[in-house]
């Protein structure tokens, strides 16, 4: 492994909350720079967000590179940066024995995920609580990552909590006769869906039985082709859905820091206006816009109401991302939830702050 170390000058980046809101954020992270340095596992835009952000709060950065972004800006602009590999993902940043070899050469006691990669692999947080010195993965826990990343599991917790959940069948599907059964029991059309999946793949809408069958084989290879997991499970499929997405931030503020005393108090729960992203092509988000011109009052308040109920089913704390489809009778469905920064989350800070100081959630430190 090579490793290189550089240094830049520091550049202000104001974070402060709006008025309205500063006292229920800033309980949720201490003035005192939580951790002595941060390895960022990530690149590009997301990477530089995160390492912006360290120099805000004068916490030490550290980027990690494949050997084809030696020269990338987030490489230049930490305080350190480690190669950890060639130039695919898969022999740099998915490769979790060079990154956590890079954590212990770097010495950082913590590591930002950003999003994509690594940022919702419950594997990884899990290798860093348990290494020999003791790693905060920046994110909710592991425990939180698992029930929210599998959506099977998901839509169970989020049924006993309350929250609405699209019609379907929540077992595994086996082959694609029992599709076709199911999805005749269900309705048509239907989705067949990957229950590992995201960003549209193992997808598929069908109308007949004959889709059903074709679709089950395309998505179960697609789900293990890009998860490595072809468990598919079978949903109604919404006509004309408006996709909504609801940014929460979650923490317990810290009772006492002296000594061991860790106790904590009960968990604050902030949902920011929604983000309506229902121009998709491919199954992708292209606009976010925000606040939805679908959504009533009483719609957008009954589901912040099942957000935060679902929130302390599975004590959240962090930031994350509660998705949702609402038809044009404004009934809504849990979709997923993103257990990590999302790359939209620019929408947020912008429509809550302006372009000058405001929120940064990327300054959530959990």
């Amino acid at each position: 492994m090579i490793s290189c170390f550089l240094r830049i000058e520091t550049v202000g980046f104001v974070t402060a909350p709006t008025d309205h809101r500063r006292v229920a954020i800033s309980s949720l992270h201490t003035s005192e720079p939580p951790f002595t340095k941060i390895l960022v596992a990530n690149r590009g835009e997301i990477a530089r967000r995160i390492i912006r952000t360290c120099r805000s709060m004068n916490i030490p950065s550290v980027a990690i590179y494949s050997t084809v972004d030696s020269k990338s800006p987030h490489v230049l602009e930490a305080d350190e940066a480690i190669c950890i590999g060639g130039p695919s993902p898969q022999e740099s940043y998915l490769n979790v024995e060079n990154i956590m070899e890079a954590i212990s050469v770097s010495g950082a006691d913590a590591v930002h995920p950003g999003y994509g990669f690594l940022s919702e692999n419950a594997e990884f947080a899990r290798r860093l609580s348990m290494s020999t010195k003791s790693v905060t993965f920046i994110g909710p826990s592991t425990g939180a990552i698992v029930a929210m990343g599998d959506k099977i599991t998901s839509k169970r917790i989020a049924k006993d909590a309350g929250v609405n959940i699209i019609p379907g069948y929540d077992g595994i599907v086996n082959s694609p006769e029992e599709a076709v059964k199911i999805s005749r029991a269900v309705g048509y059309p239907i989705m067949i869906k990957a229950t590992s999946g995201g960003g549209g793949k193992g997808m598929r809408i069908c109308r007949t039985d004959d889709e059903v069958k074709e679709g089950f084989v395309l998505s179960e290879a697609e789900a293990r082709k890009f998860f490595n997991d072809g468990r598919l499970l079978i949903e109604k499929f919404i006509e004309r859905p408006h996709h909504i997405e609801i940014q929460v931030l979650a923490g317990r503020k810290r009772l006492s820091s002296d000594g061991d005393n860790n106790e904590k108090g009960e968990l604050e729960i902030l949902c920011f206006p929604e983000r309506e992203c229902s121009i998709q092509r491919r199954n992708q988000k292209i606009l976010e816009e925000s606040p939805s011109t679908l959504l009533s009052i009483e719609t957008r308040s009954e589901m912040v109401r099942q957000v935060k109920r679902l929130v302390r089913a599975v004590e959240y704390e962090s930031t994350g991302t509660v998705e949702f489809l609402v038809d044009e009778e404004q009934n809504f469905y849990f979709l997923e939830v993103n257990t990590r920064l999302q790359v939209e989350h620019p929408v947020t800070e912008m429509l809550v702050s302006g372009y000058g100081d405001g929120v940064d959630l990327g300054k959530i430190l959990q």
